[in-house]
């Protein structure tokens, strides 16, 4: 299942890199204010896991069903972005809310996300 080579990845993402310093007064900005600050963040990880699942040669020759090894592949490339979403998720939301979005609502949607993204990168 995607679960498990997932959570590892995690894990590997999560030691591999040091989090990010604390930014003074991330805490008592409003909900809208840090859904606005991390959109950026969410979108430039999911873009470097889409960019990196489909220019992959085993894409497309792959039952969807497999996807969630080639998302897992991608996570070394995408460590970068990743590690940054996560780190300003727990800077705005607070300690251990960034690992609790990425294994949660994030690994949730990504399937879908490069299925669709790669369904736009193709359309004429």
């Amino acid at each position: 299942m995607i679960l498990a080579p997932l959570l590892g990845t995690a894990l590997f993402i999560a030691v591999a890199t040091d989090p990010l310093t604390d930014v003074p007064g991330a805490t008592n900005l409003s909900a809208q204010q840090k859904s606005a600050v991390m959109q950026p963040l969410v979108h430039y990880a999911t873009d470097c896991i889409v960019r990196a699942v489909v220019t992959d040669p085993r894409y497309g020759t792959k039952p969807v069903a497999e996807l969630g090894d080639l998302i897992v592949d991608s996570m070394p490339a995408c460590v970068a972005p990743v590690r940054a979403m996560i780190d300003a998720y727990d800077r705005y939301y607070g300690g251990g809310s960034g690992q609790a979005f990425f294994m949660g609502p994030y690994l949730d949607g990504l399937p879908q996300a490069v299925i669709a993204a790669s369904k736009k990168a193709a359309a004429p």
